[in-house]
Formats: structure tokens, C-alpha cells, sequence
């Protein structure tokens, strides 16, 4: 017996309906290359995304093709999303940071057929375009007072591309296992591969990520989403945004500027932010030099990279902001756990409770974890059991666009191997100790780099650090540490080793130290250890 329910399809157009009827005053800030503080609303928002519907109809596209964008965080990228995939396309959204050539095997890859693109990528484009094949034409988000000179053809302004339409449409009924959105992955380790979202899965992630232990969203808040929309659907906040009607605040070209995001938070009262660890070390160093104070913001969700714990205690001592760990993956779209305490949990010491804000978090309702030992044996969830970690869920991919069957991405039964390696104690928080390709394993024991990088971040001379595997004769390897030093200090080998002592066991501490300018980044602004690993090929340690 089936119950008596209604079958409504779960549609990203059901979001913009319900965002024009009951939110369509609320407000929408962007910066923009033609507007410094761009106003407007979820109403204009989503009665724009209908006139570019009808533009788009113009184009011959059929129900999912794709339609990619090169964007920064603004009101017009947010009326693709709804526009595209509302209308029965693919909402490619691309990380304009990447490699050249990993942008080239992306547009050809997924067979994009229309492009819209910030001006400040033009450039960019210029320079790869005679390599990208299938592309029709190039719309530019911006009006005619700012379109770039170009010599490609069949560009177009956006607000022109736009102005004729109504804006009257009528989204089509879609199934919603049909595809919505495409993200690529980073491609550290051979080429990009795209993961294919669905109507159903976004949505179903969007009322996750509302939920009051995860991002807690409501009608009263006002969110700045420094994560990009370029990269995982800005971990959901367009659509859980919507949902609820909360303000949206984005930072344009100007993500990586502590000076202007600081200036957004106080003056359009944001109250929740969202980025990845590098985009707050901006925010701290400039509020640290210019003697400010977050007072508007209450919580910030960091994920993309472990958060440390000096960052932690910097949200919470300098600027009485509560820090939310997350992690997750482009493949999860992507939130898999967020650190909030349980109850009883507030009663724990200053101390206890940062012990616990630095571990990844508590998984999710509808995404399911497990720790697999390698010899396929589930391990238990004790604290101390390191193992590869794995997760299965409504919103976590089955395979990879066009590599269905042969990504070798997945279990036997079904589980997506996420490459980590975890922990889980008894309280259901992950602890995330290290990629499976990072891992340091040392006597046959491992060593986890990411909690070495945790604890000499709270060293005061380190700007930012790293730990890597090295060779070595006896123990098979050994932990390296990279470290850039704070303008103006200098601290020497030996006071950053012994900064180790006591707070991690005495095997762990690493070897060496080596002194490195800067560290190298993926566009996504995690440490690209690859990298490292080929710059310091040659090195022996002293011993």
C-alpha cells in the first residue's frame, strides 16, 4: 500500500516560485566591475532569471545541454542558476583558476554550448578559445557601458541579451532526477572529472544545509557566501537561501579582499559567512593591523581545508564569532558533516569545546559515513581507528559525467571513497587526518600531517605551514615541515620543533624545517602537497 501523497517533483524552479511569492522583497547586495554596491531583490532576481529563460529558448538549446559560466559571486550569476537550470538546461559553473589547459579538456569535455562570462576573464577566453571546440557564442555579464572590446565572435551584453524578453515563463515540469548542475573537480591527479547534479539531489542538500546544526539559515539572516558560485553551487546557500528568504551579500572579484569583506559584513549587518581557511586569514590579518572588530557577525562556516586551531580561538577570543567546521567534496554537493555540539556539550571548558570544534564534524542526515580498514573490514567508531573513509547519500554522486563504469570511484556495494583518511569516536565526529595520496606513514605507523599543520599555526611567527612525507632510510618516512613566516619574524629550526613538545606524541614531531616563501595553492585554495612533494624531491634530512 502507497500513501495518499501528492507526486510533486522536487525542481529548482519550485524555488524560484516560492522565493518570488514570499521573498520577493528581501534583498540581494553585489559588487560588480560596473556596479561598486549593486541593489536589488529575490523578486528582480527571479523575474530576471525568467526574461534570460526566454533568451536562452532562442537559442535552439535542448533539455540538458549545458551552458557554462565564468563568473564571480554576483546578482547575475545567481540568475543563471535559476534560469538554466529552471529551464531545463546545465548550469556549468567553472573555476576561472584553474590551469589553462584544465579549462581547454573542460569546455570540450562537457560540450558547453553557451558561455557567460565576467569581463575581467575575457582575456582569459581570448587566449583559449581557438582550442575549446562546440562553443556558439559568448554572452559577457555586464551592460553596454562596460562591454570589453573583443575580437571574438557572436559575444554579447548580458542586460541587452536580456532587455527584449519578458518576463513572464513558464518553467517546464521536469523530472527531477534530470540533470540541473556540472562541476569538475580540480583534477590534482590526472584530468578534472565532472560530477553531474541532479534537481532532486540539490534540493534535498538545500534543506540539509538549512537545518539548524548545519548553517541554521532563516528570513532574519544576512549571509555572505565567500565560497564561490563557481565551485559545489557555493555549498548549497543559493538554494537554501532561497528557500528561506534570507539576505544575500556577494563579494564579486573581490572574495580574497579582508578590507572590502569586512566593509560588506558591516555595513549590510552579515551575520553567517562562508569560505574556505585562507579567505578568513585575509579577513584576520586585516582586522588584526587595522585594530577592528567583527561585531556583526555571529558564525562562520570554513570547510575546503582543515581549519586551525589558532583560527578558531581568533573567531572566537578576538571577535566573539562562533566557527563552524564543515567538510565535504564536489562529488557530495558537497557538505558531509558540520562541527556544532551536542547537547550537553556547552557545558565543557573553553579548552574541551575547541577540542572538539577542530575535528570535521558530525555527519549529516541523509549522508552516511563509514571507516574502512584495507582489508575491506568496516573499523569502529572508537577515536582511535584510522581508516579510509567512505559515504554514501542521496546528494553524493554515483559515478562521473562520462566515466559511468569505469571510475573505479566506487565500492561494490555502492559506497564513494573519498580519498580521506578518518577517524570517528563514539560521539559520531569525524576527525580528518589526511588525504590517502598525503598520508605519512612512518615504522608502519601514520602520522597525521594535517593535526602537525593544526598545531604550529597557533605558532605566533607562522604565517601559513605544511607537512609532508620524506624519505627516510630507517622508518621508511618522515615528517617534513614547510613553513612562511610573518612578516618581520624569524623564528629559528629548533623553537618551532620544540613548539611540538606536549602537544602531540614525541614520534610525531617532524624531522626538520624547511623555510619557503609561499605555499603553493589549487584554485580552490587548498595546499597543493603534490607540489611540494616534487619541490623537495631531492631533499635528506640531516640524520
Amino acid at each position: 500500500m502507497n500513501g495518499l501523497m501528492m507526486d510533486r517533483p522536487l525542481l529548482i524552479s519550485s524555488i524560484a516560485r516560492h522565493a518570488d511569492r514570499f521573498h520577493h522583497e528581501r534583498e540581494i547586495v553585489s559588487v560588480t566591475v560596473d556596479d561598486p554596491l549593486h541593489r536589488t531583490s529575490w523578486g528582480t532576481v527571479i523575474g530576471r532569471a525568467r526574461q534570460l529563460a526566454n533568451a536562452l529558448g532562442r537559442l535552439g538549446l535542448k533539455q540538458g545541454d549545458r551552458v557554462a559560466t565564468l563568473a564571480w559571486n554576483d546578482h547575475r550569476h545567481l540568475e543563471i542558476y535559476y534560469a538554466v537550470s529552471g529551464a531545463g538546461f546545465v548550469c556549468h559553473t567553472i573555476n576561472p583558476r584553474l590551469f589553462p589547459e584544465q579549462l581547454i579538456f573542460i569546455l570540450n569535455h562537457a560540450e558547453d554550448r553557451w558561455l557567460f562570462i565576467d569581463p575581467l576573464f575575457m582575456p582569459l577566453l581570448e587566449k583559449l578559445a581557438a582550442q575549446v571546440t562546440g562553443l556558439e557564442g559568448v554572452v559577457v555579464l555586464t551592460d553596454e557601458a562596460h562591454m570589453p572590446a573583443t575580437n571574438l565572435e557572436n559575444v554579447h551584453c548580458y542586460e541587452s541579451f536580456i532587455a527584449a524578453e519578458k518576463s513572464d515563463y513558464e518553467w517546464p515540469d521536469l523530472d527531477e532526477n534530470a540533470a540541473s548542475a556540472l562541476c569538475y573537480t580540480s583534477g590534482t591527479t590526472g584530468d578534472p572529472k565532472g560530477v553531474l547534479y541532479s534537481h532532486r539531489s540539490t534540493l534535498l542538500h538545500a534543506y540539509a544545509v538549512l537545518a539548524p546544526d548545519v548553517m541554521g539559515l532563516s528570513c532574519r539572516d544576512s549571509v555572505l557566501p565567500v565560497v564561490p558560485l563557481f565551485h559545489v553551487n557555493a555549498w548549497g546557500v543559493p538554494y537554501a537561501a532561497a528557500m528561506c528568504g534570507a539576505k544575500l551579500v556577494l563579494p564579486g572579484p573581490k572574495m580574497a579582499d579582508g578590507e572590502v569583506l569586512y566593509r560588506l559584513m558591516d555595513s549590510e549587518d552579515v551575520n553567517l559567512a562562508l569560505g574556505v581557511p585562507t579567505v578568513w586569514l585575509a579577513l584576520l590579518q586585516y582586522t588584526e593591523k587595522a585594530g577592528k572588530r567583527l561585531d556583526k557577525l555571529e558564525r562562520t562556516i570554513i570547510g575546503g581545508a582543515a581549519v586551525p586551531r589558532m583560527m578558531i580561538e581568533a573567531f572566537r577570543d578576538r571577535h566573539g564569532v562562533e566557527v563552524r567546521q564543515g567538510w565535504g567534496m564536489t562529488e557530495m554537493s558537497p557538505v558531509g558533516t558540520v562541527n556544532t555540539l551536542k547537547a550537553g556539550m556547552e557545558l565543557l571548558s573553553p579548552e574541551e569545546k575547541l577540542d572538539i570544534g577542530v575535528k570535521a564534524g558530525r555527519g549529516l542526515f541523509g549522508c552516511e559515513l563509514r571507516v574502512m580498514d584495507d582489508e575491506g573490514r568496516e573499523l569502529p567508531w572508537d577515536g582511535k581507528s584510522y581508516g579510509a573513509l567512505q559515504v554514501r547519500g542521496p546528494w553524493v554522486c554515483s559515478d562521473y559525467f562520462k566515466l559511468e563504469g569505469n571510475s573505479e570511484s566506487h565500492t561494490a556495494d555502492g559506497w564513494f571513497g573519498t580519498g580521506d583518511v578518518a577517524i570517528i569516536d563514539a560521539e559520531g565526529f569525524v576527525t580528518i587526518t589526511d588525504r590517502t595520496k598525503d598520508v605519512i606513514k612512518s615504522g608502519g605507523e601514520w602520522i597525521s600531517s594535517i593535526e602537525l599543520e593544526n598545531v604550529i599555526m597557533s605558532h605566533p611567527s607562522v604565517a601559513s605551514a605544511a607537512v609532508i612525507g620524506i624519505a627516510h632510510e630507517k622508518w621508511g618516512e618522515r615528517p617534513l615541515l614547510v613553513v612562511v613566516r610573518k612578516e618581520n619574524a624569524n623564528p629559528g629550526k629548533q623553537e618551532l620543533l620544540e613548539f611540538f613538545n606536549d602537544k602531540v606524541v614525541s614520534w610525531w614531531i617532524p624531522n626538520d624545517v624547511a623555510f619557503i616563501d609561499e605555499l603553493p595553492l589549487t584554485a580552490t585554495g587548498k595546499i597543493k602537497k603534490l607540489d611540494l612533494r616534487k619541490q623537495f624531491a631531492d631533499y635528506r634530512f640531516p640524520d
